[in-house]
Protein backbone atom coordinates (compact mmCIF):
# COMPACT_ATOMS: atom_id res chain seq x y z
CA UNK A 1 0.00 0.00 0.00
CA UNK A 2 1.66 3.03 -1.44
CA UNK A 3 2.37 5.53 1.93
CA UNK A 4 2.24 9.55 0.67
CA UNK A 5 4.01 12.03 2.64
CA UNK A 6 2.08 15.59 1.66
CA UNK A 7 4.08 18.70 2.55
CA UNK A 8 2.28 21.81 2.76
CA UNK A 9 -0.97 20.16 3.39
CA UNK A 10 -2.45 22.85 5.50
CA UNK A 11 -2.05 25.27 2.13
CA UNK A 12 -3.54 25.75 -1.27
CA UNK A 13 -1.80 23.23 -3.52
CA UNK A 14 -1.02 20.68 -0.58
CA UNK A 15 -4.81 21.11 0.58
CA UNK A 16 -6.25 19.98 -2.94
CA UNK A 17 -4.05 17.22 -3.17
CA UNK A 18 -5.49 15.38 -0.19
CA UNK A 19 -8.98 16.39 -0.98
CA UNK A 20 -8.52 14.36 -4.38
CA UNK A 21 -7.00 11.50 -2.37
CA UNK A 22 -9.52 11.43 -0.12
CA UNK A 23 -12.54 11.62 -3.06
CA UNK A 24 -10.54 8.64 -4.94
CA UNK A 25 -9.40 6.41 -2.82
CA UNK A 26 -10.27 4.47 0.26
CA UNK A 27 -8.01 4.64 3.71
CA UNK A 28 -7.51 0.62 3.01
CA UNK A 29 -5.65 1.48 -0.62
CA UNK A 30 -3.09 4.70 1.09
CA UNK A 31 -1.61 6.03 3.56
CA UNK A 32 -1.62 9.52 4.03
CA UNK A 33 1.14 11.47 6.23
CA UNK A 34 0.88 14.75 6.17
CA UNK A 35 3.53 17.27 7.15
CA UNK A 36 2.00 20.68 9.25
CA UNK A 37 3.80 23.37 11.27
CA UNK A 38 1.43 23.05 15.00
CA UNK A 39 2.60 23.31 18.36
CA UNK A 40 0.73 19.55 18.82
CA UNK A 41 -0.52 16.85 17.02
CA UNK A 42 -4.16 17.77 17.85
CA UNK A 43 -3.34 21.18 16.92
CA UNK A 44 -2.02 20.12 13.12
CA UNK A 45 -5.12 17.78 12.98
CA UNK A 46 -7.70 20.30 13.54
CA UNK A 47 -5.46 23.06 10.89
CA UNK A 48 -5.69 19.81 8.37
CA UNK A 49 -9.26 19.54 8.82
CA UNK A 50 -10.16 23.32 8.38
CA UNK A 51 -8.43 23.65 5.83
CA UNK A 52 -9.83 20.84 4.39
CA UNK A 53 -13.82 22.00 4.88
CA UNK A 54 -12.77 24.56 1.92
CA UNK A 55 -12.67 22.00 -0.67
CA UNK A 56 -16.35 20.60 0.60
CA UNK A 57 -15.21 17.44 2.14
CA UNK A 58 -18.24 16.13 4.39
CA UNK A 59 -17.66 14.97 8.37
CA UNK A 60 -17.08 11.40 6.97
CA UNK A 61 -14.43 12.31 4.91
CA UNK A 62 -12.82 14.36 7.45
CA UNK A 63 -12.84 12.32 10.49
CA UNK A 64 -10.80 9.83 8.01
CA UNK A 65 -8.01 12.18 8.94
CA UNK A 66 -6.75 11.72 12.11
CA UNK A 67 -3.49 12.29 14.37
CA UNK A 68 -1.95 9.44 13.14
CA UNK A 69 -2.18 11.02 10.24
CA UNK A 70 -0.16 14.07 11.18
CA UNK A 71 3.51 14.95 11.01
CA UNK A 72 4.38 17.75 13.09
CA UNK A 73 7.23 20.16 11.45
CA UNK A 74 8.50 23.05 9.04
CA UNK A 75 10.93 23.02 6.83
CA UNK A 76 12.78 26.39 7.76
CA UNK A 77 13.44 23.50 10.82
CA UNK A 78 13.76 19.95 9.13
CA UNK A 79 16.05 18.57 11.43
CA UNK A 80 12.99 18.84 13.64
CA UNK A 81 10.69 16.42 11.75
CA UNK A 82 13.00 14.42 9.45
CA UNK A 83 14.19 12.17 12.41
CA UNK A 84 10.34 10.95 12.86
CA UNK A 85 10.44 6.70 12.20
CA UNK A 86 7.39 7.05 9.94
CA UNK A 87 8.81 8.59 7.16
CA UNK A 88 11.29 5.13 6.57
CA UNK A 89 8.06 3.87 5.37
CA UNK A 90 7.57 6.39 3.11
CA UNK A 91 6.78 5.19 -0.35
CA UNK A 92 5.61 8.64 -2.14
CA UNK A 93 6.30 12.62 -1.81
CA UNK A 94 4.55 15.21 -2.81
CA UNK A 95 6.23 18.43 -1.73
CA UNK A 96 3.69 21.21 -1.92
CA UNK A 97 5.39 22.99 1.22
CA UNK A 98 6.53 26.67 0.13
CA UNK A 99 6.61 30.16 1.20
CA UNK A 100 4.09 31.56 -2.25
CA UNK A 101 4.32 34.92 -1.23
CA UNK A 102 5.02 37.94 -3.56
CA UNK A 103 5.70 39.70 -0.88
CA UNK A 104 9.37 40.18 1.18
CA UNK A 105 9.20 37.42 3.41
CA UNK A 106 12.40 36.56 5.30
CA UNK A 107 11.80 33.37 5.52
CA UNK A 108 11.27 32.36 2.09
CA UNK A 109 15.05 31.18 0.75
CA UNK A 110 14.84 29.56 4.37
CA UNK A 111 12.27 27.25 3.41
CA UNK A 112 12.10 27.32 -0.65
CA UNK A 113 15.56 26.58 -0.84
CA UNK A 114 17.66 25.16 2.58
CA UNK A 115 14.95 23.55 4.18
CA UNK A 116 13.27 21.60 0.55
CA UNK A 117 16.97 20.74 0.37
CA UNK A 118 17.91 18.58 3.60
CA UNK A 119 14.05 17.73 3.45
CA UNK A 120 15.08 16.33 -0.11
CA UNK A 121 18.65 14.40 0.85
CA UNK A 122 16.77 13.05 4.09
CA UNK A 123 14.05 11.20 1.66
CA UNK A 124 17.30 10.53 -0.62
CA UNK A 125 17.97 7.58 2.35
CA UNK A 126 14.67 6.40 2.77
CA UNK A 127 14.93 2.96 0.52
CA UNK A 128 11.31 2.16 0.24
CA UNK A 129 10.82 5.26 -1.85
CA UNK A 130 9.36 5.45 -5.69
CA UNK A 131 9.02 8.61 -6.50
CA UNK A 132 9.80 12.37 -5.07
CA UNK A 133 6.87 15.16 -6.23
CA UNK A 134 8.63 18.19 -6.26
CA UNK A 135 6.08 21.55 -7.26
CA UNK A 136 7.72 24.42 -9.23
CA UNK A 137 6.28 26.92 -10.49
CA UNK A 138 6.07 27.25 -14.78
CA UNK A 139 7.72 31.00 -14.23
CA UNK A 140 11.02 29.99 -13.26
CA UNK A 141 11.75 29.62 -16.82
CA UNK A 142 12.21 33.25 -17.10
CA UNK A 143 9.98 32.99 -20.30
CA UNK A 144 10.76 35.53 -22.71
CA UNK A 145 7.44 38.06 -23.70
CA UNK A 146 4.99 36.68 -26.04
CA UNK A 147 6.48 33.27 -26.36
CA UNK A 148 5.39 29.49 -25.89
CA UNK A 149 7.75 27.79 -23.58
CA UNK A 150 8.24 23.71 -24.24
CA UNK A 151 8.95 21.50 -21.84
CA UNK A 152 12.22 20.67 -23.57
CA UNK A 153 13.32 24.11 -23.55
CA UNK A 154 16.35 25.42 -20.56
CA UNK A 155 15.62 27.77 -18.38
CA UNK A 156 16.16 31.39 -19.96
CA UNK A 157 19.02 32.84 -17.90
CA UNK A 158 19.18 35.99 -19.45
CA UNK A 159 15.81 37.25 -18.27
CA UNK A 160 15.53 38.59 -14.30
CA UNK A 161 13.10 37.27 -12.09
CA UNK A 162 10.20 39.54 -11.38
CA UNK A 163 10.14 38.24 -7.45
CA UNK A 164 12.41 36.22 -5.37
CA UNK A 165 10.17 33.10 -5.22
CA UNK A 166 10.69 32.19 -8.47
CA UNK A 167 14.16 32.08 -8.00
CA UNK A 168 14.05 30.26 -5.22
CA UNK A 169 11.67 27.65 -6.86
CA UNK A 170 14.23 27.31 -9.88
CA UNK A 171 17.38 27.54 -7.36
CA UNK A 172 15.86 24.40 -5.07
CA UNK A 173 15.07 22.20 -8.10
CA UNK A 174 18.67 22.67 -9.09
CA UNK A 175 20.30 21.59 -5.72
CA UNK A 176 18.14 18.94 -5.24
CA UNK A 177 19.24 17.42 -8.87
CA UNK A 178 23.09 18.23 -7.93
CA UNK A 179 23.32 16.87 -4.78
CA UNK A 180 20.40 13.84 -4.54
CA UNK A 181 21.05 12.47 -7.93
CA UNK A 182 19.72 8.85 -6.91
CA UNK A 183 16.73 10.41 -5.90
CA UNK A 184 13.63 9.52 -7.57
CA UNK A 185 12.92 13.17 -8.41
CA UNK A 186 9.99 14.56 -10.67
CA UNK A 187 9.86 18.19 -11.08
CA UNK A 188 6.29 19.88 -11.60
CA UNK A 189 5.98 23.64 -12.53
CA UNK A 190 2.71 24.74 -12.65
CA UNK A 191 1.19 27.70 -14.46
CA UNK A 192 -0.88 30.12 -12.96
CA UNK A 193 -3.38 28.97 -9.50
CA UNK A 194 -6.35 30.36 -9.74
CA UNK A 195 -9.82 28.73 -7.96
CA UNK A 196 -11.12 25.57 -7.91
CA UNK A 197 -13.68 24.23 -10.37
CA UNK A 198 -16.51 23.63 -8.14
CA UNK A 199 -15.41 26.02 -4.89
CA UNK A 200 -14.22 28.57 -6.75
CA UNK A 201 -12.12 31.04 -4.53
CA UNK A 202 -13.27 29.21 -1.16
CA UNK A 203 -10.31 27.38 -0.46
CA UNK A 204 -8.03 30.60 -1.82
CA UNK A 205 -8.45 33.89 -3.24
CA UNK A 206 -4.99 33.82 -4.22
CA UNK A 207 -4.42 35.55 -7.86
CA UNK A 208 -8.17 35.99 -8.36
CA UNK A 209 -8.51 39.68 -6.78
CA UNK A 210 -6.12 40.38 -9.67
CA UNK A 211 -8.31 40.33 -12.36
CA UNK A 212 -10.97 41.99 -9.93
CA UNK A 213 -8.55 45.04 -9.29
CA UNK A 214 -8.09 45.38 -12.84
CA UNK A 215 -11.34 45.40 -13.81
CA UNK A 216 -12.07 47.57 -11.08
CA UNK A 217 -9.73 50.37 -11.97
CA UNK A 218 -10.27 49.76 -15.64
CA UNK A 219 -6.76 49.79 -16.55
CA UNK A 220 -3.48 47.61 -16.32
CA UNK A 221 -0.30 47.35 -18.08
CA UNK A 222 -1.61 44.26 -20.46
CA UNK A 223 -3.55 44.37 -23.67
CA UNK A 224 -7.52 43.15 -23.50
CA UNK A 225 -6.55 40.53 -26.27
CA UNK A 226 -3.12 39.23 -24.18
CA UNK A 227 -3.54 35.99 -22.74
CA UNK A 228 -3.07 34.01 -19.43
CA UNK A 229 -2.09 30.72 -18.79
CA UNK A 230 -4.83 29.94 -15.95
CA UNK A 231 -5.32 26.59 -14.50
CA UNK A 232 -7.50 25.12 -11.38
CA UNK A 233 -6.19 24.15 -8.17
CA UNK A 234 -7.77 20.73 -8.14
CA UNK A 235 -6.87 19.75 -11.66
CA UNK A 236 -3.48 20.50 -10.80
CA UNK A 237 -3.80 17.87 -7.61
CA UNK A 238 -4.98 15.33 -9.88
CA UNK A 239 -2.28 15.74 -12.10
CA UNK A 240 0.41 15.79 -9.15
CA UNK A 241 -1.05 12.56 -7.60
CA UNK A 242 -1.10 10.84 -11.03
CA UNK A 243 2.56 11.83 -11.12
CA UNK A 244 3.19 10.56 -7.70
CA UNK A 245 1.69 6.93 -8.32
CA UNK A 246 1.84 6.63 -12.17
CA UNK A 247 3.95 3.54 -12.76
CA UNK A 248 5.83 4.90 -15.85
CA UNK A 249 6.76 8.54 -15.37
CA UNK A 250 9.04 9.44 -18.70
CA UNK A 251 10.38 12.92 -18.26
CA UNK A 252 11.74 14.16 -14.97
CA UNK A 253 9.92 17.56 -15.56
CA UNK A 254 6.43 18.40 -16.71
CA UNK A 255 4.52 21.63 -16.95
CA UNK A 256 0.88 21.81 -15.80
CA UNK A 257 -0.94 23.58 -17.53
CA UNK A 258 -3.47 25.07 -20.23
CA UNK A 259 -1.04 24.65 -22.58
CA UNK A 260 -1.59 27.22 -26.00
CA UNK A 261 -4.55 26.45 -27.21
CA UNK A 262 -6.50 27.06 -23.85
CA UNK A 263 -4.99 30.41 -22.68
CA UNK A 264 -7.37 32.51 -21.47
CA UNK A 265 -7.73 36.07 -23.32
CA UNK A 266 -7.92 38.88 -20.60
CA UNK A 267 -11.27 40.65 -22.55
CA UNK A 268 -12.54 36.90 -22.32
CA UNK A 269 -11.79 37.36 -18.51
CA UNK A 270 -13.38 40.76 -18.71
CA UNK A 271 -16.54 39.09 -20.02
CA UNK A 272 -17.22 36.36 -17.60
CA UNK A 273 -16.78 38.37 -14.61
CA UNK A 274 -19.35 40.54 -15.92
CA UNK A 275 -22.18 38.28 -16.67
CA UNK A 276 -21.33 36.41 -13.55
CA UNK A 277 -21.98 40.05 -12.02
CA UNK A 278 -24.50 40.79 -13.91
CA UNK A 279 -23.41 44.13 -15.14
CA UNK A 280 -21.51 45.44 -18.54
CA UNK A 281 -17.84 44.27 -19.06
CA UNK A 282 -15.39 47.33 -19.25
CA UNK A 283 -13.81 46.76 -22.76
CA UNK A 284 -14.56 50.01 -24.25
CA UNK A 285 -13.63 51.60 -21.25
CA UNK A 286 -10.35 49.94 -21.08
CA UNK A 287 -6.75 51.32 -20.98
CA UNK A 288 -3.49 49.29 -21.15
CA UNK A 289 -1.11 52.48 -19.07
CA UNK A 290 2.45 52.02 -17.27
CA UNK A 291 3.22 51.46 -14.00
CA UNK A 292 4.40 54.58 -13.86
CA UNK A 293 1.23 55.84 -14.58
CA UNK A 294 -0.26 54.01 -12.35
CA UNK A 295 1.87 55.86 -10.01
CA UNK A 296 0.68 59.26 -11.62
CA UNK A 297 -3.24 57.68 -10.49
CA UNK A 298 -2.39 56.34 -6.76
CA UNK A 299 -4.68 58.67 -4.61
CA UNK A 300 -7.76 57.30 -6.75
CA UNK A 301 -6.97 54.02 -5.40
CA UNK A 302 -9.01 54.31 -2.19
CA UNK A 303 -12.26 55.90 -4.16
CA UNK A 304 -12.20 53.03 -6.49
CA UNK A 305 -11.02 50.03 -4.32
CA UNK A 306 -11.99 51.10 -1.11
CA UNK A 307 -9.82 51.55 2.48
CA UNK A 308 -6.50 50.31 1.13
CA UNK A 309 -2.56 50.91 1.34
CA UNK A 310 -1.87 52.55 -2.09
CA UNK A 311 1.80 51.12 -1.46
CA UNK A 312 0.86 48.25 -1.54
CA UNK A 313 -1.47 48.57 -4.32
CA UNK A 314 1.22 49.83 -6.59
CA UNK A 315 3.66 46.90 -5.71
CA UNK A 316 0.76 44.38 -6.54
CA UNK A 317 0.34 46.06 -9.75
CA UNK A 318 4.48 46.49 -10.34
CA UNK A 319 4.07 42.82 -9.82
CA UNK A 320 1.45 41.10 -11.55
CA UNK A 321 1.52 43.62 -13.83
CA UNK A 322 4.99 41.85 -14.93
CA UNK A 323 3.75 38.87 -15.20
CA UNK A 324 0.55 39.67 -17.01
CA UNK A 325 2.72 41.51 -19.44
CA UNK A 326 4.29 38.17 -20.45
CA UNK A 327 1.38 37.23 -22.73
CA UNK A 328 3.31 33.69 -22.19
CA UNK A 329 1.82 30.18 -23.17
CA UNK A 330 3.41 27.01 -21.28
CA UNK A 331 3.51 23.73 -23.29
CA UNK A 332 1.52 20.60 -21.68
CA UNK A 333 2.43 18.18 -24.59
CA UNK A 334 4.06 15.82 -21.78
CA UNK A 335 1.03 15.61 -19.68
CA UNK A 336 -1.48 14.95 -22.57
CA UNK A 337 0.92 12.15 -23.93
CA UNK A 338 0.07 10.54 -20.45
CA UNK A 339 -3.75 10.90 -21.30
CA UNK A 340 -4.10 13.49 -19.05
CA UNK A 341 -7.10 15.61 -19.97
CA UNK A 342 -6.26 19.42 -20.87
CA UNK A 343 -7.94 21.73 -17.51
CA UNK A 344 -11.19 23.14 -17.47
CA UNK A 345 -11.24 26.41 -19.31
CA UNK A 346 -10.94 29.54 -16.59
CA UNK A 347 -13.95 31.18 -18.11
CA UNK A 348 -16.19 28.03 -17.45
CA UNK A 349 -15.89 28.18 -13.49
CA UNK A 350 -15.05 31.98 -13.50
CA UNK A 351 -18.50 32.48 -12.14
CA UNK A 352 -17.80 30.52 -8.68
CA UNK A 353 -14.59 32.69 -8.24
CA UNK A 354 -16.83 35.68 -8.22
CA UNK A 355 -19.56 34.61 -6.14
CA UNK A 356 -17.22 33.42 -3.45
CA UNK A 357 -15.65 36.52 -3.34
CA UNK A 358 -18.70 38.62 -3.01
CA UNK A 359 -18.29 41.11 -0.39
CA UNK A 360 -14.93 41.12 0.36
CA UNK A 361 -12.48 43.98 -0.74
CA UNK A 362 -9.43 44.12 -2.99
CA UNK A 363 -6.76 44.52 0.30
CA UNK A 364 -8.98 41.53 1.96
CA UNK A 365 -8.55 39.02 -0.73
CA UNK A 366 -4.62 40.32 -1.85
CA UNK A 367 -3.66 39.22 1.67
CA UNK A 368 -3.40 35.88 0.88
CA UNK A 369 -0.31 36.48 -1.26
CA UNK A 370 1.44 38.91 0.59
CA UNK A 371 1.89 37.46 3.75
Amino acid sequence: MPSILITGASGFVGGAVVEHFLRQYPKNEINLLLLVRAETTAAGLLRIRTNLEKFGLNSQQLASINEENILIGDLSEPEAFTQDPRIDNVTHVINCAAIASFGNNPALWRVNVDGSLAFAQRMAKVKSLQRFVHVGTAMASMPDKDSVFYEDMPDNAHNEDLVQYTASKRAIENLIREHCPDLPFVVARPSIIVGHTQYGCRPSSSIFWVFLMALKLKKFTCQLDDKIDVIPVDYCAMVLANLCLSEEVKHNFYHISSGEEMCTPFSAIDESVAKANNTSAIVNDYQQISYQEFTGIRKQFKDILGPCNDKIILRAIKLYGGFAELNVKFDNQRLLDMGIPRPMAFTRYIDKCVSTTQGLSIPELMMVDFK
